[in-house]
């Protein structure tokens, strides 16, 4: 299974590309659905906007613990796309990157033709969008030095704590994610600052009361204020000024982490005619389609009563639409369940890719 970041793999991208199932989305569940497919005989495609495989929480979280994934007791979110990248790996499925999905048209046969931002078409019998919260942005630091100085001193997520060690860092965010990793960045950063705009947080409460006993042992520092800006005299960061009630003070800092959160949307799928309630898909739970037949939503971009957005949800919810879908890729045939353990096929498969 190999991403392909740039679709060089498909020799003509605008020729239509034929698929039993088109993926959207290259998360966790998004990439168990993938083996899904493939262990139901359900040939399939994954697309994503995302530069790299792994969605919302590589990008937010990658070194983060996870601990209910079934019998798994513990793995970062970096592991599990690493784990699931390889369980898949038997059915070889293309993954195109950094391809936002735009136009879908259904023909008179009952397919869909989507074309993506790139200028890639697929050809596919169903849908299945697992796009974690839709198109996401990072929300910015409003401030004209900034840009140029992302990706080298000012950042809006945490791929390597290693990038940050040895480093006076200034976290800025009051969420979950902003508590989090500055926890963590406290543990290499040679001195850690968080600020946040006031003293309250809307951070989990286990959160907050850590990063409380940190600052009282000395660990970090708690400032409360506003990023109003940055001294980064030959483009490098030496210090960031946080605006306070009673004036300003300088903080010394190599990198700015600015985790304010994520502005989500669900771009152009909006406009396929879906239900859509609070930037959310509405589906039916006895399999995950949409009210549209054909389009199915998993993970937490799907919607419906009593929702629960945990990624083991979303492999459930993969696993049924998938099923559906069986049913619009060969309307003439009768899937006949096989229990994996029976499974002779998919055990040679998964055998030839382990040696």
């Amino acid at each position: 299974m190999e991403a392909d970041a740039n679709s060089g793999a498909h020799e003509d991208p605008r020729a239509p590309i034929r698929t039993d199932v088109l993926i959207v989305g290259a998360g966790p569940v998004g990439l168990f659905a993938a083996f899904e497919a493939g262990v139901i005989g359900l040939s399939c495609q994954i697309v994503d906007a995302l530069g790299r495989v792994g969605g919302q929480c590589i990008e937010l979280y990658p070194d983060k613990p996870i601990y209910d994934i079934p019998a798994i007791p513990s793995c970062t979110a970096r592991e599990l796309v690493e784990r699931l990248m390889q369980q898949c790996r038997p059915f070889d499925v293309p993954i195109h990157l950094d391809q936002r999905v735009m136009d879908l048209t259904q023909r008179d046969d009952g397919r869909f033709t989507v074309r993506t931002e790139q200028g890639m078409t697929f050809d596919a019998a169903a849908i299945l969008i697992a796009a974690g919260n839709g198109a996401f942005q990072p929300q910015r630091l409003l401030l004209p030095d900034a840009t140029a100085l992302e990706e080298r001193h000012v950042f809006y997520s945490v791929a390597r704590l290693a990038d940050f060690a040895g480093k006076h860092v200034v976290v800025a965010g009051g969420g979950d994610s902003a508590l989090d990793w500055a926890l963590a960045l406290r543990h290499v950063a040679q001195r850690l600052t968080l600020v946040h705009r006031r003293n309250g947080f809307s951070a989990t409460a286990s959160s907050v009361d850590s990063m409380k006993r940190a600052v009282a042992a000395g660990e970090m520092d708690f400032v409360v204020g506003m990023i109003g800006g940055l001294d980064a005299p030959g483009g490098a960061l030496h210090s960031v000024a946080v605006k306070q009630v009673e004036g300003s003070v300088e903080i010394p800092a190599d990198m700015l982490a600015v985790l304010y959160g994520l502005v989500a949307d669900l771009g152009p799928i909006a406009n396929w005619g879906l239900e859509i309630r609070g930037g959310r898909i509405e589906v039916d739970t006895s399999n995950y389609e949409s009210s549209r037949q054909g389009i199915f939503a998993v993970g937490d971009i799907a919607n419906y009563p009593n929702k629960q957005k945990l990624i083991l949800s979303g492999f459930h919810e993969a696993s049924l639409a998938l099923r559906k879908a069986y049913a619009y890729a060969y309307p003439e045939k009768k899937r006949v369940h096989v229990h994996s353990s029976y499974d002779a096929k998919l055990a040679e498969r998964v055998q030839a890719t382990a040696t």
